[in-house]
């Protein structure tokens, strides 16, 4: 069999045991998703595969930088996407993408360990990360820019406001006899 005939056949294996499982999602032919724990918990994860042209003959590409997995450490994403490379080394020439995810559900405990239990833990993980080098500057430094009106645009604002900057009273209101004069009462109708 060719790489698309395997592919083809995998995909519909795929979607036979994931239907109707909220945690599978598949985003296009080739693409695969599988979430790992509870919505709004700080260990789930999405794990993505991606399926080459010649795909079962080489291993599919892992992504673990999705948006859901904005919250997972960098080090939790490359120990899950090491693990997954490494278990894709072993079933080269036939269909694993079920066996992946599979894998990582059974070693799933192991894989996260390293996930902090908390969003707190990771904002301070991330507040103690420093930057350093030649073209950091200090914000205070920093001059704020401010915006260029020409004469005309200076002027337009001067005649729209008093010296406060605040409308005259009555900007907006209408002017009630040219108003009364452009409606005709009801009487003149009747008679």
């Amino acid at each position: 069999m060719t790489d698309a005939e395997l592919q083809e056949e995998e995909r519909e294996v795929l979607l036979s045991i994931y239907d109707g499982d909220a945690a599978f999602k598949q985003l296009d032919p080739t693409t695969y998703q599988y979430k790992y724990g509870e919505n709004d918990d700080v260990k789930s994860f999405l794990l993505e595969i991606t399926w080459g042209p010649k795909y079962p003959s080489e291993k599919p590409n892992i992504n673990m930088n999705t948006f859901y997995n904005k919250h997972i450490v960098q080090g939790v994403k490359d120990k899950v996407a090491a693990y997954v490379d490494a278990e894709a080394e072993q079933w080269l020439g036939s269909a694993m993408t079920y066996t992946l995810f599979q894998s990582v559900q059974e070693n799933l405990a192991e894989l996260i360990k390293d996930q902090p239990d908390s969003i707190e833990e990771i904002e301070t993980d991330v507040n103690k990360i420093s930057i350093t080098g030649e073209n950091v500057q200090d914000e205070s430094s920093k001059k704020v820019k401010k915006e260029q009106l020409t004469k005309a645009q200076k002027r337009r604002q001067w005649n729209k406001a008093d010296g406060k900057g605040e409308k005259p009273r009555g900007w907006d209101w209408m002017d009630i006899v040219k108003h009364l004069s452009q409606t005709s009462s009801k009487q003149e109708y009747e008679s």
